[in-house]
Formats: C-alpha cells, sequence, structure tokens
C-alpha cells in the first residue's frame, strides 16, 4: 500500500483539471489565510491521496501577484498533504532550454515585492532554511516521471520568480541572464518558501513556454504563441503527473523537511501570541 502518500498538486498554466483522478470530487477549504485559489480536487490514483489545486482558479481567473499562496499551501496541509508538486509555465533564459523543454528547478531567485512571504511574524517568529529550496528526493521522481511522459528535461535550473504581470524588459531579461538564471516566472515564490515553512517537500516543474526577451533576433514574446505552447506542455505535464504519482515507492519514508520548524522557531513557548498559534493550528499543529 502507499496509502501514506498524500500528494498535492499545484497546476499552473495550462494545467487546471486532474482527469485521472478515481473517486474524485472538488472540495471548498476555509484557511485563516483567506480563500485558496480554488475548491481542492480530491481523490487517488491507484493507492495514492491526490489533492489537485489549479493555481490560477478553473479558467485562469488570478493574476500572478494575486495568488494567494498562504491559503494554497495551509489548505493543502489542511487535506492532509504530505508532499507538494507544483508545475508552473516558464520562460526560457538559456539557448539549450527552448519552448516545450521541462526542467526540474533546483534553486531560485525571488524578485516579488508585494506577496506576503511567511506565515510567520511578530508574536510567532521563524527562520527556515532555504539554502536548498526543494526536496531532492521528489525533484528526482520529477525527472524521471517527464521522460516516462515523453519530454525531454533538465534536472537542476534557477528559477527567477518575477513580479509581473507584466513580462520582463529585454534589459531585466539580459540582466537575469548575467546572474545564472536559467527559467522566469511569476508564480513558485513565495509558494516555495511558504511549503517549507509548512513542513511540505516541494518540487517544481517548469515546462518552457517560449525564450524570454534576451534573444535579440527574436519577436517579443506573445501571449497567444505562449497559450498554443502551454497547451502542448500541459498534456505531457498531465501524463507527467501520473508517472510521478506511479512509480512512489509503497512506503513514504521520512524526509529531513517533515521537521524543519524543529530548527526554525525562534519566539520562547511562553511568549508566543495565541492568536498567531491558533492561525497556525494546520501549518505548524505538529510542533504547536
Amino acid at each position: 500500500m502507499k496509502s501514506n502518500w498524500t500528494i498535492g498538486i499545484i497546476g499552473g498554466s495550462g494545467l487546471y483539471q486532474m482527469g485521472s483522478l478515481e473517486d474524485a470530487q472538488w472540495i471548498k477549504v476555509e484557511t485563516p489565510w483567506g480563500d485558496p485559489s480554488d475548491e481542492i480536487l480530491c481523490g487517488r490514483i491507484g493507492q495514492v491521496n491526490v489533492r489537485f489545486l489549479p493555481r490560477h482558479g478553473r479558467g485562469h481567473q488570478i493574476a500572478p501577484s494575486e495568488v494567494n499562496a498562504r491559503a494554497n499551501i495551509d489548505a493543502l496541509k489542511r487535506v492532509g498533504c504530505t508532499d507538494i508538486l507544483a508545475i508552473s509555465s516558464v520562460g526560457s533564459l538559456q539557448e539549450a532550454l527552448p519552448p516545450g523543454h521541462f526542467v526540474v528547478v533546483d534553486q531560485f531567485i525571488d524578485l516579488t515585492r508585494t506577496r506576503p512571504s511567511s506565515f510567520f511574524g511578530n508574536g510567532l517568529v521563524a527562520h527556515v532554511s532555504m539554502a536548498q529550496p526543494v526536496c531532492d528526493r521528489l525533484s528526482g521522481y520529477a525527472t524521471k516521471a517527464v521522460r516516462k511522459a515523453g519530454g525531454k528535461v533538465a534536472r537542476g535550473g534557477t528559477y527567477l520568480a518575477m513580479e509581473g504581470p507584466q513580462f520582463s524588459t529585454r534589459a531585466e531579461s539580459r540582466l537575469y541572464r548575467s546572474w545564472g538564471a536559467d527559467v522566469i516566472g511569476m508564480t513558485a515564490m513565495p509558494e516555495a518558501k511558504l511549503a517549507r515553512e509548512a513542513e511540505l517537500p516541494y518540487a517544481l516543474i517548469g515546462m518552457v513556454t517560449d525564450y524570454d526577451c534576451w534573444r535579440e533576433d527574436a519577436a517579443f514574446v506573445e501571449v497567444s504563441e505562449v497559450i498554443t505552447q502551454m497547451t502542448a506542455n500541459g498534456e505531457i505535464a498531465r501524463k507527467a503527473a501520473e508517472a510521478f504519482i506511479a512509480a512512489l515507492p509503497d512506503k513514504r519514508s521520512a524526509s529531513p523537511l517533515d521537521t524543519v520548524l524543529d530548527h526554525a522557531v525562534i519566539t520562547a513557548a511562553d511568549a508566543r501570541d495565541p492568536a498567531m498559534m491558533a492561525k497556525l493550528d494546520a501549518v505548524a499543529r505538529r510542533l504547536l
């Protein structure tokens, strides 16, 4: 049995449904952080429990800066997720990552500015490590799953998270390349940080839709072209998610990321704000 895995799948642009789930039903989840992007599609694939959340809502109604990442992660924790596989459309900053390729990201540069990036704050302070921001175990499974689904995939890459919703200027795009970024997107941060705070191992599959505007001889990014490539990528991503789940070991062994808050909370127990503790009833239930 694989019953101790409950995989949360966050579907990005191009992946709004999971049609392969058995016993599937959409469930509304309330959180102290507001409404998540949509209801959560709860079901299973074989013996693995799956919880699917479309990041932008069904029909792509929510702009990148308006995605309530705290509510999304909290909701996935509330419905029992043990791990998260995120899927996100990205632009390429490297010639070797053309449209249609996939990247299993292992690092981030966070340039978002307007989004709450932590569950913690005044009254209950915590500092989690983000030196290695993704789960290596999940990333390995994800890489193999994309290959099995017929996709071309690179294992490892740096994702630059920009605010959006506008695409980059050419000067910005070239600057990001000089920093060593490989792909660019608008949604993985603060999502990955919040998953870490919620003690949910996290991996991200980036689906390349276009070259960002750094190429001198290329036309600027157009949404219509992105949507065309996004649709093609989405079919591979769906198959990859299914292959990822099918390949999980029969038993989920413990991950060091399951207990990161043991070494992150700095506020003394007798000084913690009860209101903050109440809001963290799902995210930090193991510790508090």
